[in-house]
């Protein structure tokens, strides 16, 4: 289990005063907890161009989102995050091949597309785009009573009554991820959830948006889907 307790996910020693600010209690199996008993899961969804697209095609995409819309009884929500892109591992590339060239004009010509890279950037605010859908469940939906202390520990619930109860709100949320992924996949739009670790640097990237990170989030494009 890994907790958003920790030092770099709550901003260090002088975390005390904003942690209650954060609605997310723990991340654990690819699931977050917020402190009102609810659970949230993230897929991160890829993009079409739809400019591109027939006439037809583009009927077809309308259609079959339409028709995922109409098939939910549950909310979702959509989100968009930029990020500016961060080329320093590519210009640590280049730097390392241009290190390996024999040929000096192989060298020259690769040190200029380097200093050509690195002023585009400067001078121009490239933004990356990622899209993600979030899906709730919460166990008001099918269970009466205090359900955030059953869920995380009220003082009459033992531990292994309150693992039973995790692992069937899981198993209901994934059915709801599974409606999801098979519902866009009509559309063309590849859908895939964030593991643990993903959805901790989305949360840190999301509460830290002036600090720059070099680790990236999964290519949508090189994953296999569920």
């Amino acid at each position: 289990m890994e907790l958003l307790h920790s030092d770099k996910l709550s901003g260090g020693s002088g975390s005390g005063s904003t942690q209650k600010y954060v609605d997310v209690e723990e991340v654990k199996d690819g699931i977050i907890s917020l402190k009102n008993g609810s659970i949230r899961a993230v897929l991160m969804a890829s993009a079409i161009n739809f400019d591109l697209k027939s006439t037809e095609e583009q009927d077809s995409i309308i259609g079959q989102y339409q028709n995922f819309i109409n098939s939910l009884d549950f909310p979702i929500q959509i989100v968009i995050s930029s990020r500016r892109l961060n080329i320093e591992p590519y210009m640590d590339y280049l730097k390392k091949q241009e290190l390996k060239l024999s040929n000096e004009l192989l060298t020259l010509q690769l040190a200029e597309y380097r200093n050509f890279i690195k002023n585009l950037t400067a001078a121009s605010n490239i933004m990356s785009k990622f899209f993600y859908i979030v899906v709730p469940f919460s166990p008001v939906e099918s269970v009466k009573g205090n359900f955030f202390e059953n869920l995380m520990g009220g003082p009459k619930k033992d531990l292994e009554k309150r693992k039973i109860m995790f692992e069937s709100y899981k198993n209901q949320l994934w059915q709801r991820v599974d409606q999801v992924i098979a519902g866009l996949s009509g559309t063309g739009v590849k859908v895939v959830p964030l593991k643990t670790d993903e959805i901790i640097e989305l949360l840190y990237n999301s509460y830290n948006p002036a600090v720059d990170h070099n680790s990236l989030l999964k290519d949508i494009d090189q994953v296999e889907l569920r």
